[in-house]
This record gives C-alpha cells, sequence and structure tokens, in this order.
C-alpha cells in the first residue's frame, strides 16, 4: 500500500518554501538588530563606568572635608571641650560628636525641636554610623572625614541613637540618646560658647 501524500508538501522550492525562508530572514534580521541593540547599552554603561571611576578619583565630590584622625583630640573642630550641642553666633543649632569603639562621644546629645539642627561628626579608628530612633538623622562615620547633615525633629522625647554599622565585637553596646527638648525650654537653657549636655532625668 502506497503512504497518502502530505498535505505539507517537501520542504524546497515553492509557496511554503519560500515563506519559510522569508519568515527566518526576518527572524536573523531582528535578531542582529537585538544584538547591536544590547551591545551598544552594554557599552554604554562600560563607558559611564570608566568615566566615573577616572572624574571622582581626579574630582572628589563637592563639600568633601578631612580631619587628621592623629591630632583630632588635641586640635581644630573635634576637640572634647568642642564636641555637643552649641547655638552658634548666627542662631544656627550645631552638634558635633566623635564615633570610637564603642562610644559615641558626648553620649547624649540635647536638640531643639522644630528648629534645623546640623550634625557634624567623625570617626578616630573605624567606620561607625547612627540613626536617631525613627527620623531620617542617619548617616556614616568614617575615620578622616567629616559627615555633615541637616534636620529637624518634630517630636520632643528622648530617642535611642545606636551605631548601625558593624565595627567590632562590642558593637551592640555602641548607643546614645538624643533628647529633644521644646524649642523654648532649650534656648532658655543655651548659653553662648557653651556645649549642651543632657538633662537630668
Amino acid at each position: 500500500m502506497n503512504a497518502a501524500p502530505s498535505p505539507i508538501g517537501p520542504r524546497g522550492p515553492g509557496a511554503q518554501g519560500q515563506a519559510h525562508a522569508q519568515a527566518e530572514a526576518v527572524a536573523i534580521a531582528a535578531e542582529r538588530r537585538w544584538v547591536f541593540v544590547v551591545a551598544a547599552i552594554i557599552a554604554v554603561l562600560l563607558l559611564m563606568m570608566v568615566f566615573t571611576g577616572l572624574h571622582w578619583a581626579a574630582m572628589p565630590p563637592s563639600r568633601v572635608e578631612t580631619v587628621d584622625i592623629n591630632t583630632l583630640h588635641l586640635k581644630g573642630e573635634f576637640v572634647e571641650s568642642n564636641l555637643g550641642t552649641a547655638v552658634d553666633a548666627d542662631g544656627k543649632v550645631t552638634v558635633r560628636l566623635i564615633a570610637q569603639q564603642y562610644s559615641f562621644e558626648p553620649q547624649c546629645i540635647v536638640v531643639p525641636a522644630e528648629v534645623p539642627v546640623t550634625f557634624r561628626g567623625t570617626a578616630t579608628d573605624a567606620i561607625h554610623g547612627f540613626i536617631v530612633g525613627r527620623t531620617n538623622a542617619n548617616t556614616m562615620l568614617v575615620p578622616g572625614f567629616v559627615a555633615t547633615f541637616t534636620t529637624s525633629f518634630h517630636k520632643t522625647g528622648e530617642q535611642l541613637m545606636p551605631c548601625h554599622e558593624y565595627c567590632g565585637t562590642g558593637h551592640e553596646a555602641m548607643w546614645a540618646r538624643v533628647q529633644v527638648l521644646p524649642r523654648e525650654e532649650f534656648l532658655a537653657r543655651a548659653r553662648p560658647g557653651e556645649r549642651m549636655n543632657c538633662v537630668p532625668r
């Protein structure tokens, strides 16, 4: 018995063979276009990485401040007598602090509510960091560099300020306190040239 001829017909010359060849050519052309697109994207990303790497190596970001950690406690902005909260001559509130294994200095910081407060800090030995309660006050402290940011506290009361960068075996015990006072009470306690400490409980 002879098998019935296939309705599709053999590949090769003919209408169906030509349609298949055209579809294959379209698919290959589309794949080639995508290869070029993906290669261009990868090339652009690599060029951006090289450019930014070389650019930032030659030009550090603005507002980078450095300090000498070997003389930090002897002279300059971060001597012990200058740490804490101060009201500057222009009325701005500034907090200066140092992180070291495994404590912050000062251990307790007093700030006013609803007033912009500028934090300036550094570390003496390892990378540290802190976050104040559930506020947006959050930064890293790197030895040799000064971290600066400005924030406001909207809720009075006491908040914890733990170190959030692992810094050694005593890391879990490294924390300080931040007491947020009503603006009027803070200004009544502030004295020109003095650094404020925590209010007795």
